[in-house]
């Protein structure tokens, strides 16, 4: 199968329906571990490819680093999603997403805090990078 364009349009929006029916379902103020589990039944029952806690590697000018680094979820191969429960997004939060996506080599990334009364308006952020330039359009 090839990624494009189009292929992550609809990823993105089987995600977040699966997100939104987390949330819609057991509402916000829950660790971030409990959405994350109920993140993965929901995206299985929808048949969406996912691996969790996937290290992602560090390189630093050709030299590969084992380091415990993991991003929440590495969807279909192309899109990281980081999962919070919060009181606010902050900077930090968005570098992070920012920097699995480089380095995961990933064209998409949605951010998502469950600790909002509103999903949808309130509790996603998505991210593109360079790499989603280079698909095609498809």
């Amino acid at each position: 199968m090839s990624i494009t364009k189009s292929f992550i349009k609809d990823l993105t929006y089987q995600v977040n329906g699966a997100a939104i029916e987390v949330h819609k379902t057991i509402g916000p103020g829950l660790l971030e571990s409990i959405y994350h589990r109920c993140l993965m039944h929901e995206l299985s029952l929808r048949n969406i490819k996912f691996v969790s806690e996937v290290q992602v590697p560090i390189q630093y000018k050709q030299i590969e680093f084992g380091v415990n680094l993991r991003c929440d979820l590495l969807i279909e191969s192309c899109m990281v999603v980081e999962i919070k429960s919060t009181e606010a997004i902050m900077p930090v939060h968005e570098a992070q997403i920012l920097t699995y996506m480089k380095l995961a080599r990933c064209p998409k990334g949605i951010l998502f805090n469950f600790n909002v009364a509103n999903l949808y308006n309130d509790g996603q952020r998505t991210f593109v990078n360079e790499y989603f330039a280079k698909l095609k359009e498809i």
